[in-house]
């Protein structure tokens, strides 16, 4: 078998590069992901597209406290705001807590249960406030299961906090990335498979 060639820059395959549709967003808004392992080399990862778009973003992969005590130690010395986005029972949105486009945003990145035990995992995330996303519309993320409808890639949330927080940026770079790895994916597909990843009938050419 022929080894694949990859692209030095997207990490994707030559055959399928998105270089061309990268286009490098800035914001004032500081966007930290906790990754689980797990997610890191993932063929459906999103953050790596982040990383693309957002170079100034930071990524700290690991599940428990010791894997991020770089972070911590980050953290205690910002005078930033910090946020943890993440759903629960205290949690409020970006607007009802006041958050400004001028604030650290912590994003864990796994599945519901593996961003769960990264939770569970470090309650010094307790100490900052939790906001939850308004999430209006189902996930585009269609080339990846999810047990909800209306649950988001890291990169859908990241850019939607990103325009609740500040309704001038242009989140339209992520988005393009994100599209362009999904179509990619998509063409890859058998036909029957494909059909298993269509969004409420609506037919993915």
């Amino acid at each position: 078998m022929l080894k694949r060639d990859y692209c030095p820059t997207c990490q994707y395959p030559k055959t399928v590069c998105i270089c061309q549709v990268i286009s490098p967003l800035q914001v004032c808004t500081h966007v930290i992901v906790m990754q689980h392992p797990s997610e890191v080399n993932h063929a459906k990862n999103t953050v790596r597209l982040m990383r693309l778009v957002m170079p100034n973003m930071q990524v700290f992969v690991g599940e428990t406290a010791e894997d991020f005590t770089g972070l911590q130690t980050y953290l205690t010395q910002t005078t930033k705001p910090i946020y943890v986005v993440y759903p629960s029972e205290t949690s409020q949105t970006a607007s009802q807590c006041g958050a400004q486009a001028d604030s650290i945003i912590i994003l864990i990145d796994g599945t519901w249960r593996k961003a769960y035990k990264i939770l569970q995992s470090n309650p010094w995330l307790l100490d900052y406030p939790a906001i939850h996303l308004e999430v209006e519309h189902a996930s585009n993320y269609i080339i990846r299961k999810a047990k909800r409808p209306d649950s988001l890639s890291t990169l859908e949330a990241t850019a939607l906090l990103l325009s609740t927080l500040d309704p001038a940026a242009d989140t339209t770079p992520l988005f393009a990335a994100f599209d362009a790895m999904v179509q990619h994916r998509l063409s890859a597909m058998p036909e029957d498979i494909k059909a298993r990843y269509q969004l409420h009938n609506k037919e993915v050419k």
